[in-house]
């Protein structure tokens, strides 16, 4: 069996009931929420992360967290300034995971004096990597770009720490840059947005 209701039988609609039950306790209803605009999604901002240690070859554990940034699609460049003995130079640079190019001087043994101490050739081959991380940087090309003993390539005269500096302060936003090694600027520390210190090494 099946029955129709006119609409003079209709229930009373549940809204008019509330409305009517919070009068009749001298309450009155909340007034309607505007409607809001959708939530806009941020760029992602890159930041300046300085991870160093009183000791140098306190690189392996970002080495480990560039190749996972790499092997998750980003675009990384890892520069070490004073890291030699492959002869290696920005011709002969190497590329893992597809993605993370990893370049060092061409220079024949790991570089640990004064650069006025060095000869003609080393200083330019330490610059030619700089230039290089320095044009890419300011490119956009890169999500993540790791400097390692960019400080201590400083200290020892091999890089400008005006030119570095400035540099540093035009990188695109989106790009993470994180310097690694002893003896960082005092530059480098008021620019950093994180800095992690390993006080020992085992």
């Amino acid at each position: 069996m099946t029955a129709s209701l006119s609409s003079s039988h209709r229930p009373t609609e549940p809204r008019t009931a509330d409305h009517r039950a919070l009068e009749r306790a001298g309450l009155r209803p909340l007034p309607p929420v505007p409607p809001r605009a959708p939530l806009h999604l941020v760029a992602a901002e890159g930041q300046l992360q300085v991870h160093t240690a009183p000791y140098r070859g306190s690189f392996s554990n970002v080495l480990s967290q560039a190749l996972r940034a790499a092997g998750l699609g980003s675009r990384v460049l890892v520069v070490q300034f004073l890291k030699g003995g492959v002869d290696q130079g920005p011709e002969r640079r190497l590329t893992l995971c597809g993605r993370l190019g990893w370049l060092r001087p061409a220079v024949s043994t790991c570089l640990d004096g004064p650069a006025a101490d060095q000869g003609q050739a080393v200083q330019e081959a330490v610059e030619e990597v700089w230039q290089v991380c320095r044009r890419e940087l300011l490119a956009g090309k890169l999500d993540q770009l790791v400097l390692d003993e960019l400080g201590l390539a400083i200290a020892l005269g091999y890089l400008s720490e005006e030119e570095v500096r400035a540099t540093l302060e035009r990188r695109p936003g989106s790009v993470d840059v994180i310097v690694t090694g002893p003896s960082i600027p005092e530059f480098l520390m008021g620019l950093a947005d994180q800095v992690t210190e390993l006080r020992r090494g085992f």
